[in-house]
């Protein structure tokens, strides 16, 4: 049985890794640093990136045979 390929490749998984990471980073500073409530835009976009990693290691876990019958 093989494992079903993901909805990013590897560069594009790399990228979103780089992303959620730097973007949860900056929440916490920028929320230190400024006094309104931009942060959480920073912190939402985090969340919608680790939604899709979340996602794209779903469907690599998936079977390939499993996908092709959907």
């Amino acid at each position: 049985m093989r494992q079903g390929s993901g909805i990013l490749t590897t560069r594009q998984r790399r990228l979103a890794w780089l992303g959620f990471v730097l973007a949860a980073l900056q929440a916490p500073v920028s929320a230190w640093l400024v006094s309104d409530d931009s942060w959480l835009f920073s912190l939402c976009v985090a969340l919608m990136v680790a939604t899709l990693i979340i996602a794209d290691d779903a469907a690599r876990r998936r079977p390939a045979e499993a996908r092709s019958g959907d």
